[in-house]
């Protein structure tokens, strides 16, 4: 069953790049670290080239996933979004009814989030409150510790 992501042009470019830094870089070293385990001998008792092995199939499990991942992303077409709602890669004003905090948020693939610089996954809890609200609107996010109320300020691209 494929799951569908959607991705800023700049979001696919790093996923390319981390996958192809997986396929071309890692890949032969996991290789020679087995080689390098295997010279040392009895393939029995040696823990060094189990431990290689194991990582090697790690990593064999991570690129995969990453070619799923990239197979099913879609890259978004930002000049054809509708502003008046929210959606994925709207850049989101709201204040927080009870504090009156106000944040600016934007809205990306769960892989691209990234707090610190104020990117949400839609997949997150404020995220999925969020999505399909319009200006004015007041979003109620069920969060751990109970229902935030956020008022949707501005919404942009």
């Amino acid at each position: 069953m494929s799951k569908v992501s959607y991705y800023t042009a700049e979001g696919l470019k790093k996923l390319r790049d981390e996958l192809n830094h997986l396929k071309d870089i890692e890949r032969p070293k996991a290789s020679q670290a087995i080689a390098e385990a295997r010279d040392k001998g009895d393939l029995s008792e040696n823990a060094e080239y189990d431990a290689a092995k194991e990582a090697q199939g790690m990593l064999e499990m991570k690129i995969s996933k990453m070619e799923e991942t990239l197979a099913n992303a879609r890259v978004i077409d930002e000049s054809q979004l509708d502003t008046s709602k929210v959606l994925a890669l709207s850049i989101v004003k709201i204040k927080n009814q009870a504090n009156g905090m106000e944040m600016t948020y934007t809205l990306v693939a769960e892989s691209e989030a990234d707090l610190a610089s104020g990117k949400i996954s839609v997949n997150s809890p404020i995220g999925k409150g969020l999505l399909g609200k319009s200006v004015g609107d007041v979003a109620e996010i069920q969060v751990p510790n109970g229902i935030m109320k956020f008022d949707i300020l501005e919404i942009s691209r």
